[in-house]
C-alpha cells in the first residue's frame, strides 16, 4: 500500500477537559510518539474516551491545547485535519444499506473538492484499503448485514482509505469475540509497521495493550499515572493502585510482554488457605 506523506507529531498540553460542569480531564499534558502505537489504559470513567475526542477535535478543551505538527488543530481547516487525522468512534453506525465499499470510499472525501473530483489516486487508495483490512470479499455487502467482526474491520478500512499518518481508534476491540478482537489488533500493527502510521487507541483489556502497544498511557480520575513502554507501567502495584486490582504480573510466554493474572477475592482466600495447609 502507499505510505502516508509524513509522519505527524501530535501533543497536549494543560488540557482540562469537561462536560458541563463535571471536570473528565484535569491538567493533562501528552505526547504521542511518532510511528508508534500508544494505549489508552484505565478504570470506566477515568477519562480515556474523553481525551480521544479532544484530541481528534471532536471536545472543545475547558482550558489548554491539542497540537498537530506544532499547529493548534482548533485553528486548522477541517479539511486539512481529516487529511492528516483519522478517529474512529465508539459503535459507529453506517445508513441502512451502505455497502462496505460505499462505506470505505467516504474515507475519501476529505481529499475532494469541488476542482478536484473523484480520481484513480481515490479508486486506488480504497482498493488497496479493503485488501489491507481484508474486506475485498465483502465490498458489495451491505455494512449492516456484516458480522461484529467483520463490521469493524469495513470502519477500519475507511479510515484506513482516508489517509492519514494520525488515526485514532476508540475501543475497536468492543462487542467482538476473542478471535475478531486479535484480528483487529493484528490488523492495527500491519498498518503501523507496513506503513507507518501512528496509533492511539483505547483499550479496556491490559493485556492486549501490552502485547501491541509500544506504549502507554495509564488514566485514574483524569490524571495520567503511568506512562512509558508496557513493562515500565503495568506492575502489580500500579495494577492495584490504579484499578483497585489485587494481581501478579508475570511475563506473556507468547510475545514477553508483561502479563496480568487477576487474584480476585476468591481466589486469593483459597490460595492462603492453601499456604496454611
Amino acid at each position: 500500500m502507499s505510505h502516508p506523506a509524513h509522519v505527524s507529531g501530535l501533543r497536549a498540553d494543560s488540557l482540562h477537559l469537561a462536560y458541563d460542569d463535571r471536570l473528565v480531564i484535569r491538567d493533562l499534558d501528552l505526547a504521542v510518539p511518532e510511528g508508534r502505537i500508544t494505549a489508552i489504559v484505565g478504570p470506566n470513567a477515568c477519562g480515556k474516551s474523553t481525551l480521544l475526542r479532544a484530541l481528534a477535535r471532536l471536545l472543545t478543551p475547558r482550558e489548554g491545547v491539542v497540537r498537530l505538527d506544532g499547529e493548534e488543530i482548533r485553528s486548522m481547516p477541517t479539511r486539512l485535519l481529516a487529511q492528516r487525522l483519522g478517529i474512529l468512534p465508539q459503535s459507529p453506525v453506517a445508513p441502512e444499506g451502505l455497502t462496505v465499499k460505499d462505506l470505505v470510499t467516504r474515507g475519501r472525501s476529505p481529499h475532494q473538492t469541488w476542482w478536484r473530483q473523484w480520481s484513480k489516486a481515490d479508486e486506488r487508495a480504497v482498493a488497496e484499503a479493503l485488501a489491507a483490512t481484508g474486506t475485498t470479499d465483502l465490498a458489495e455487502r451491505a455494512v449492516d448485514e456484516l458480522s461484529g467482526g467483520q463490521r469493524q474491520r469495513a470502519w477500519i478500512a475507511m479510515a484506513v482509505a482516508q489517509g492519514t499518518p494520525v488515526l485514532l481508534l476508540d475501543e475497536p476491540t468492543t462487542y467482538l469475540d476473542l478471535a475478531h478482537q486479535i484480528d483487529v489488533l493484528d490488523l492495527v500493527v500491519d498498518l503501523n509497521r507496513n506503513e507507518g502510521r501512528t496509533v492511539v487507541m483505547v483499550l479496556h483489556d491490559l493485556n492486549q495493550a501490552c502485547r501491541y502497544a509500544d506504549h502507554l498511557i495509564a488514566l485514574k480520575d483524569g490524571r495520567t499515572v503511568g506512562e512509558g513502554r508496557p513493562s515500565d507501567v503495568i506492575t502489580a502495584s500500579a495494577v492495584e493502585d490504579i484499578f483497585g486490582l489485587s494481581c501478579e504480573v508475570t511475563t506473556d510466554p507468547v510475545s514477553s510482554t508483561p502479563l496480568v493474572i487477576p487474584v480476585g477475592r476468591h481466589h486469593g482466600a483459597m490460595a492462603a488457605a492453601a499456604e496454611q495447609l
